[in-house]
């Protein structure tokens, strides 16, 4: 999941030939000083406030005034991304990228659609003012993120830090990030960059978009609006079949988020309807906050997202936009609040800085010990907020505006200088392997797991063919392969699940050579009857032919059931058990494994370096041994099914197995066992005597 970001970018003409050039949308009258808490992003200076008597060509909407309930807009979709990404009860909260999308697309979409169509614009120019915009405090997250990266992250960490951080500065990073989103990637809350991923869409857009306006400008200037339009309602119908099919390509790819941007620039077309009725407004802003609430309280991590579900929120904001431009509203009134406003004006560095914080706290780095929960959600809030103001007082408002704003030679060089320091940067880490040699032997074995080696996943899991994933194989993969193939005068055990349940395979295998282990598994897919919303496609398939068709016309000694289950499961697994034992089918439950809040690698990494064994210990998610005792209480009484409950074969007494041997540990991650862990796991099971 995958997070997010303030994606509307600002910007600043700095010669005199771009006089004329209007901000996104017209400044205030009135322009308070530098340090005043009243400066706002549209900030330009006297001598480059556009001349009024310029006439605005056809088909292009005429320049807006400053408008303060676009600064309230951001500041809406900037605290829902920092509220989700604190763990607050607004589970959709990630769609606050969203609406950024769909202001940045007007704001932005507007200054090239009025220079093109005044035959002014220049690449130069448009790219300098994204500059002003976007790369100081970028680069200052960058380089602080990277000390701390140097200092918290292990050497293997470290590698994979660079190479964002490269991503990051040259504005690639959804295309990294894309391709480490596997589902036995690294948890999110690891990657200090993630999100500028949203970052990175945006440049690729605004990259693509002055080449398409020009073009069009010159070939086709009848066609404009009708090849926006078209461009937007293709990536829309892209993106829908796209995030149930493809989830990680249409979440990260610009062609399947351009829609959101493009939903934006066409609201500053002249062929674009207007709110003129004061009723209309009303209802058209109050409406925009409804679906924007709708999405960010509503939503789950489930939700199929993005595609269809992005529609709700980005339509709020667009109706938002819309309802502004002719006259005021009350959800207009409400956003212009000045407190309100002033989170808009951060919004940008708050969202730079927010994600790094909450990241190098959970790696342990905090000026606080001992904090309950909330009290540690409201310290990383409040520092957030503090680093936000002074990024944006110190180092935005200065670049754009102030003491630090240079010429554009300048500029340039000293981006292209950080470019290149970025680039040696990775360079180095990468050459000396992320200063391994800073941990002892053991740590460093320990901390190697922390690393999915991919071949030996393959292996493991029998990726690509008895355990599907995204990209990784389909339902068509069970019938030709071995996995779903009866062996005569063996026992036959067949294997259902996510990958939890592909973890078994390798040990049981190994364990029991005697039992040929059949496998149907595939990432994310519980194997209930019954499929949460996200899970339609495929996983709905794979079970109810697994389940409703292979079991009741093959004969298998024992069905074992595993997942990464969680009390959402417990309903359509007790329909899934009751309607297994009405077919006589033998059923093994397998119960939740012990878990992390955390990579356990690092964890016993961390131990070992501190010279303190309790540390993985307290990060043992508790709601694990409670979930187990439900379980093993419900596969009591549908069946009986017999519970395997790994949670009492691995802990005892308030400690559980880390460790599969002295190097090697039990997990690699949260909660995935290693291959030494799954047969360590299986000889436990075996000990049981439960199977056949």
């Amino acid at each position: 999941m995958t997070a997010t970001k303030q994606a509307e970018l600002d910007h600043t003409p700095t010669t005199r030939s771009t006089k004329a050039f209007a901000c996104e949308v017209n400044p205030p009258k009135s322009y308070p000083p530098t340090g005043s808490a009243h400066v706002n992003f549209h900030h330009v200076p006297p001598h480059d406030r556009p001349r009024s008597h310029l006439l605005t060509p056809p088909g292009v909407d005429t320049p807006l005034k400053y408008r303060p309930d676009i600064d309230g807009l951001r500041a809406v979709a900037v605290l829902s991304v920092v509220l989700f990404h604190l763990g607050l009860p607004v589970h959709g909260g990630y769609v606050g990228v969203d609406i950024f999308f769909t202001i940045s697309g007007f704001l932005i979409g507007t200054i090239i659609l009025r220079e093109t169509a005044e035959r002014r614009f220049t690449f130069a120019g448009f790219y300098e003012r994204r500059i002003r915009r976007i790369f100081p405090a970028l680069f200052v997250m960058l380089a602080v993120s990277s000390i701390f990266a140097f200092q918290y992250l292990l050497p293997l960490e470290l590698v994979t830090y660079s190479k964002s951080l490269v991503a990051a500065a040259f504005s690639f990073s959804n295309i990294f990030f894309f391709f480490q989103s596997g589902y036995f990637d690294t948890d999110a809350a690891t990657k200090p960059l993630l999100h500028t991923w949203s970052l990175a869409v945006e440049e690729q857009f605004y990259i693509l978009l002055p080449i398409l306006l020009v073009l069009l400008r010159r070939y086709l200037p009848r066609r404009v609006d009708l090849a926006l339009y078209a461009l937007a309602v293709v990536s829309f119908a892209v993106a829908i079949p796209g995030a149930y099919y493809h989830p990680s390509a249409t979440f990260y790819w610009p062609h399947t988020r351009a829609w959101e941007l493009l939903l934006g620039t066409v609201l500053s077309l002249e062929s674009c309807p207007r709110i003129r009725k004061p009723i209309l407004r009303e209802v058209a802003g109050l409406s925009g906050l409804g679906l924007i609430a709708f999405a960010v309280f509503l939503y789950h991590s489930w939700t199929v997202f993005p595609g269809l579900a992005a529609l709700p929120p980005c339509l709020g904001a667009a109706l938002l936009i819309a309802a502004g431009r002719s006259g005021p509203n009350l959800a207009g009134r409400l956003l212009a609040l000045r407190p309100v406003v002033f989170v808009g004006l951060i919004s940008y560095s708050l969202y730079l800085w927010h994600w790094p914080v909450f990241v190098f706290y959970n790696y342990g780095f905090t000026l606080i010990h001992g904090l309950t929960r909330h009290q540690s959600q409201a310290y990383l809030l409040v520092l957030s907020l503090v680093l936000a103001i002074l990024s944006w007082r110190f180092i935005e408002v200065p670049f754009r505006t102030g003491a630090l704003r240079t010429g554009r030679r300048p500029l340039f060089a000293g981006a292209a200088t950080v470019l290149t320091a970025s680039a040696a940067f990775a360079i180095t880490v990468a050459t000396h392997a992320g200063w391994q040699s800073r941990l002892s032997p053991q740590a460093a074995a320990i901390s190697s797991y922390i690393v999915e080696d991919t071949s030996v996943t393959v292996e493991q899991y029998r990726q690509f063919t008895c355990f599907i994933s995204e990209n990784s194989g389909t339902l068509a993969d069970f019938h030709t392969d071995p996995c779903l193939t009866i062996q005569p005068g063996k026992k036959n055990i067949l294997l259902i699940g996510d990958s939890h349940a592909a973890d078994l395979y390798w040990g049981l295998a190994h364990t029991l050579p005697h039992t040929h282990v059949l496998q149907a598994t595939a990432s994310g897919c519980k194997p209930v009857l019954n499929q949460r919303p996200r899970q339609l496609s495929p996983c709905s398939e794979i079970m109810a032919y697994a389940l409703r068709d292979f079991v009741l016309t093959h004969h298998v000694d024992a069905l074992l059931l595993a997942a990464h289950w969680d009390d959402g499961d417990l309903p359509s697994l007790t329909e899934t058990l009751v309607y297994l034992h009405q077919h006589n089918v033998p059923t093994i439950l397998v119960g939740p494994i012990v878990q992390y809040d955390a990579s356990l690698p690092r964890l016993l990494t961390q131990s070992l370096l501190q010279h303190d064994p309790t540390i993985p210990g307290r990060h043992r998610l508790a709601p694990i041994e409670p979930l187990d005792h439900q379980m093993a209480t419900l596969s009591a009484a549908t069946g009986p099914t017999l519970y395997i409950s790994l949670y009492e074969i691995l802990c005892s007494k308030g400690s559980c197995v880390e460790y599969a041997n002295p190097t090697t540990p039990l997990q690699n991650d949260y909660g995935h066992v290693t291959e030494a862990g799954s047969i360590l796991t299986a000889q436990r099971i075996a000990a049981l005597h439960i199977l056949p």
